[in-house]
């Protein structure tokens, strides 16, 4: 007789690509925003820690959200020419 597997696969898998936070600046266009992302960095040399801003297009199925609200973004496979992430929180 053969043993019986009695485990269940309950393997949690982590979310795929980097997750950012950031504000969104625009929701003019359908179903995407675009959401401000910042970040420090420490200057090589001196040392001072310097802020860098970056803005990404993300999906937003149903054009949900307003400026000014506090989102996450999640790296995805492309969505369009520049799409590249999707919001998960709002």
């Amino acid at each position: 007789m053969k043993k019986q597997d009695t485990k269940k696969n309950t393997e949690v898998t982590a979310p795929k690509g980097k997750i950012l936070k950031g504000v969104v600046v625009s929701n003019k266009m359908k179903d995407t925003v675009v959401v401000l992302v910042e970040r420090f960095v420490k200057h090589p040399r001196y040392g001072k820690y310097i802020q860098r801003r970056k803005r990404y297009k993300a999906h937003d199925g149903g054009n949900t959200l307003d400026i000014g609200a506090k989102v996450s973004i999640q790296e995805t496979k492309p969505i369009s020419k520049e799409k590249r992430h999707i919001v998960i929180t709002q």
